[in-house]
């Protein structure tokens, strides 16, 4: 707490300022202390809008698992530790919501199917929601993801496809699509999602929140099911920068077995508290390689980026380095090759058995492709991944951070006929995933901040992405950018105000 920004949650809360912006998790623990309401209240708006999302036309399914019951009995508990005078910690009676692939005991983990939960029953938490649990956070079940995780778009054929808070016939992008949905529409401060190749930085860029990647290793991944193996995190999705700090904080902690194979450093975070913490007092090099910064589906979505930058050079001193960054289409390829063959070889006893049949059509397009890999492809990428990374290393010599837009389009329209079965569009995929695979191939921390609209009014996110257990780094800059850039945030079209019961 002592790390972060100075904020007066009293002057909020008593603001009668007509200008919308997202409550903290401060906010949420000064009116916890302060007795303007208890967890137990908020816990009933919570349940209030979960279920009105569910009414709405057309629906909007956040949820695969929620159990009212089961949130009342955790706010209740949190809300006895508030009158006691004994909170767990800052994080007490802040509700959160589960990606259904991260084990949340007791509710099934269904990884987005219809069947994975019977082959696998949860019989305890995943290790970052223990953590997170031991902090008095209360969890209000499990989000509706991506079948698998294999789509970046969110649609879900079988639990309901959530819809984009700012925009509800559009995609809220995945796989963390309900996580992302449930964080923008304000139900919750903070979610946990999981990224295996942009899984928590494209939904929050297209829901414009903040979604942080760390680094491969950094956080213990045990208790995530979907298996995307050594492409894959588990992070916090959240509001502000602020908030996915403080989640980042409590969380994070590599396995046993990752701390002797990786030997990680000391975690440590930024502090934001003082003025030092300002763009000014720093002169990051940042690193753009323009023609691939450029390669977007909507000049919106490089102009709004491309303005931040500018903006960081002439008003606040940070170099911008032009960067050239070598075999691009490979590294997709090495995404696809490594997380396809690892995700597969975790499902194959369960595709022997015929669940396979069972998949929506887009996941069985992709479980075919994965299938047709073979042992030496997968040899392959990971030699190129080696390749890969010494490039990569070397650009870091140069410059501190490599930023680029977080995807290369806004959130793209639902198509009616899709829901139904799944939806298979290449060129979608490919806007969205075009600068978000670096940091799961070659294990770098990254995160999304959102800093604008297109003309549609759809949020644009920027990509940070930094060296190997950089981040501070880019935790740094980013709360820097959010204080420049979060002035005018507009109102999603569905939001609920859970913490005043509006």
């Amino acid at each position: 707490m002592r790390c972060l920004p100075r904020f007066d949650p009293a002057s909020s809360w008593n603001s009668e300022s007509t200008s919308f912006r997202y409550w903290k998790i401060r906010d949420y623990a000064y009116a916890y202390w302060s007795g303007h309401t208890t967890p137990s209240i908020v816990a009933e708006h919570v349940i209030s809008a979960v279920e009105e999302c569910k009414n709405m036309v057309p629906q909007i399914p956040l949820m695969i698992s929620f159990d009212a019951e089961e949130i009342r009995k955790q706010a209740a508990a949190s809300t006895q530790r508030f009158k006691e005078g004994n909170p767990l910690s800052n994080l007490d009676g802040i509700f959160m919501a589960v990606k259904d692939d991260i084990d949340c005991y007791p509710y099934p983990s269904k990884g987005g199917t219809t069947w994975l939960h019977d082959t696998r029953p949860v019989k305890q938490d995943g290790v970052a929601v223990s953590r997170l649990r031991s902090c008095g956070v209360i969890f209000i079940g499990k989000a509706t993801m991506h079948e698998l995780g294999m789509g970046d778009t969110g649609l879900n054929p079988h639990h309901g496809t959530p819809r984009n808070p700012h925009d509800p016939l559009r995609y809220t992008g995945g796989s963390s699509s309900g996580s992302a949905a449930i964080v923008a529409a304000g139900i919750c401060p903070a979610a946990l999602g999981s990224d295996g190749g942009g899984s928590i930085r494209i939904p929050a860029s297209l829901c414009g929140i903040v979604g942080l990647k760390t680094t491969y290793g950094r956080t213990d991944m045990t208790g995530c099911v979907c298996g995307f193996g050594t492409v894959e995190a588990i992070g916090p999705m959240a509001s502000s920068v602020d908030d996915v700090m403080l989640v980042h904080a409590a969380m994070l902690g590599s396995s046993p077995a990752e701390k002797i194979s990786l030997r990680p450093p000391i975690p440590c975070l930024p502090n934001l508290s003082s003025n030092e913490s300002s763009i000014a007092s720093f002169r990051m090099r940042l690193g753009k390689y323009t023609e691939w910064f450029n390669d977007v589906n909507s000049p919106d979505v490089s102009g709004v980026c491309g303005n931040v930058l500018t903006s960081l050079s002439e008003m606040h001193g940070c170099e911008i380095v032009e960067i050239t960054i070598p075999e691009l289409q490979q590294m997709r390829l090495v995404n696809v090759v490594s997380y396809g063959s690892e995700s597969l070889c975790s499902l194959v006893p369960e595709c022997q058995k015929g669940e396979f049949q069972k998949l929506a059509l887009d996941s069985r397009i992709n479980m075919t492709i994965f299938k047709s890999f073979t042992a030496s492809d997968y040899v392959a990428a990971q030699r190129l991944r080696r390749r890969l990374m010494y490039f990569h290393m070397e650009i870091f010599k140069k410059v501190d951070i490599i930023v680029t837009p977080t995807t290369g389009m806004t959130a793209p329209i639902i198509h009616p006929n899709a829901l139904s079965c799944g939806e298979s569009d290449l060129e979608v995929t490919g806007n969205l995933m075009k600068f978000v695979v670096t940091a799961n191939v070659l294990g770098f921390p990254a995160i999304s901040i959102p800093v604008g609209y297109d003309k549609q009014g759809l949020p644009i996110g920027l990509q940070l992405i930094g060296q190997p257990w950089a981040e501070a780094t880019i935790i740094r800059l980013a709360s820097a950018i959010e204080k420049r850039w979060s002035e005018h945030k507009k109102k999603p079209v569905i939001y609920f105000d859970v913490l005043k019961g509006k």
